[in-house]
């Protein structure tokens, strides 16, 4: 009998956001916006939710476009890491 091993595929959900918040100390809070069409009356909607991600160097300001990764809970509300800035503020 030949066995094959099933390789575990980790959850890799990268978000888009910018940042509103860096008050927190190693924490930002980030906007993510999510636009999609109504199943009945056909308009584009706009959903906004505000997450907090972990930011171990303090390199984010307000306004930075970043990549957010999902990652274990590293408190009570943050389930995100920074993965990478996108674009700095002006």
């Amino acid at each position: 009998m030949e066995t094959t091993a099933k390789k575990h595929i980790k959850k890799s959900l990268l978000s888009e956001g910018k940042v509103v918040s860096t008050a927190m100390d190693k924490t930002l809070v980030m906007l993510v916006e999510a636009r999609k069409t109504h199943p009945k009356f056909k308009k584009i909607v706009r959903r906004t939710v505000k997450m907090k991600v972990h930011d171990e160097k303090n390199e984010c300001q307000v306004g930075d476009r970043i990549l957010a990764i999902e990652t274990r809970p590293l408190s009570r509300e943050k389930r995100h890491r920074l993965f990478k800035i996108v674009e700095k503020a002006k």
